[in-house]
């Protein structure tokens, strides 16, 4: 696909852009600015897809061609297909492209073509976010024209064409944008960690991490690999590559990278030791936040911010909405939002951030949950879950013979029976371990409902 990577090669090319949402909708803008041809098509009604700031007579004027509520033959007579992360591979419009012969192409592989700024990609299955935004904050805070964008919320075709060589993008990415790269290279690396999750559009957990190893796959050997020594899917793959390695790790002191050593964040390069902060001093609680922070340090090092940067802008990030998010302190209960903590990995550790006596709720649309690896920490933790969601059921049947479990049918009646139930000192938590599909739009609309009750109350 290099012969596509530049205007010129775009012009006058026959596009099908598959998905209408934000992505869809913004690359094919910049395939339509470009000269291409372009065809936008998707399985919904336009009323019925969110966040489209649209209309069909918009789409008229910018001569990008559209159908909606299905796809037809047309998306086939294209030179190549560009899909939205929302579109499974394995969907019937994407395996019938391949069958044909057709090049099908993520989103931020087309922005990237655009893109005269180095990238820092972040992957991995937990963490992406709030590692994505906090190296964003790192950059701004040392002075870079800095974009942050990808999987986080803003499509990277939005933004491409701002960046020049002086700016850096920092982008989130999931293995769903990395199955279809072809010549995506960042500059920088980051994976944090890969377990068990999107079983449900992967056909097995290898392919899944086969997915989030794309991450690498245009790299050079002058380009960076930030990953998480601790993980032993992670370290042993980028070990063999021929790139400059930056691994982090909580649990073993490193020759070459950042770890933790007397409660402080520490580097190591050329033999030389430097700590960077004390660990009290960071603002995110929980030691996945310590592989976060260690993580967003080394790309920071990475692209050469000083480490006194880097030391304030790891005292001064705040997080981000819907991952341990402080709501609320109502007659001393705190009131936590983890809307997005959509698979059990992301539960425990939301679960080890807390001293303080839990009162869970979880919930929702299940991906085929595995609960056992959070059995010891709810028996010592938590006093009582509420389930929510179509898995009520399941996290009752996992949960009741460790702890209280009460199902409640709303999560007005989960608010309500958890502030009931909650004594001072005690900690309610909305951390689903599920998807939040079968009652919320998206993980965001579930915890902006949660936080609406909890200010209610």
């Amino acid at each position: 696909m290099k012969n596509f990577m530049s205007g010129e090669n775009i012009k006058g090319k026959k596009i099908s852009v598959i998905g209408g949402a934000r992505s869809g909708l913004a690359v094919a803008k910049l395939l339509k600015k470009f000269g291409a041809d372009v065809f936008i098509s998707d399985m919904k009604k336009p009323e019925e897809i969110k966040y489209v700031k649209f209309t069909l007579q918009e789409l008229d004027e910018l001569g990008i061609k559209y159908e909606f509520g299905g796809h037809s033959e047309s998306v086939f007579e294209c030179d190549f297909m560009v899909i939205s992360p929302g579109v499974p591979s394995n969907s019937e419009v994407v395996k019938k492209a391949v069958e044909r012969g057709l090049k099908v192409l993520s989103e931020i592989e087309v922005a990237s073509w655009f893109c005269k700024a180095p990238i820092v990609a972040v992957t991995g299955t937990n963490g992406k976010t709030t590692t994505t935004s906090l190296i964003g904050h790192i950059f701004k805070t040392a002075g870079f024209k800095t974009i942050v964008a990808g999987n986080i919320g803003s499509p990277f075709s939005d933004y491409v064409l701002d960046v020049d060589e002086e700016s850096v993008v920092v982008l989130e990415v999931s293995s769903f944008q990395l199955d279809h790269i072809e010549s995506f290279k960042p500059k920088v690396a980051v994976l944090l960690n890969i377990t068990p999750d999107h079983l449900d559009r992967y056909a097995s957990f290898s392919d899944y991490i086969l997915s989030k190893f794309r991450i690498f796959k245009n790299q050079r050997s002058d380009d960076f690999a930030v990953y998480n020594y601790d993980d032993e899917i992670v370290q042993p793959y980028v070990e063999q590559l021929d790139v400059i390695k930056m691994p982090f790790s909580v649990l073993e002191k490193l020759s070459c990278g950042a770890f933790v050593e007397d409660d402080y964040l520490v580097f190591n390069f050329k033999n030389k030791k430097e700590r960077i902060l004390k660990m009290s001093e960071l603002r995110l609680r929980g030691i996945h936040n310590v592989y976060n922070s260690l993580a967003a340090a080394l790309a920071a090092r990475a692209m050469e911010v000083k480490d006194e940067i880097i030391r304030e802008s790891l005292k001064s990030f705040e997080g981000v909405p819907h991952r341990l998010e402080f709501v609320r302190e109502i007659n001393g209960v705190k009131f936590i939002n983890d809307s997005k903590a959509t698979n059990v990995n992301s539960l425990w550790y939301a679960l080890e951030s807390f001293d303080e006596p839990i009162i869970l709720i979880a919930g929702g649309r299940d991906k085929g949950n595995d609960y056992s690896k959070v059995y010891d920490l709810v028996r010592r933790k938590v006093k009582l879950i509420l389930a929510i969601g179509e898995s009520r059921e399941k996290v009752y049947n996992e949960f009741k013979n460790l702890t209280r479990v009460i199902k409640v049918d709303s999560m007005e009646e989960a608010v309500r029976r958890a502030y009931e139930e909650a004594r001072p000192g005690d900690v309610v938590l909305l951390s689903p371990a599920c998807a939040s599909f079968d009652m919320f739009e998206d993980f965001e609309h579930r915890g902006e409902v949660f936080k609406k009750l909890v200010n209610q109350l």
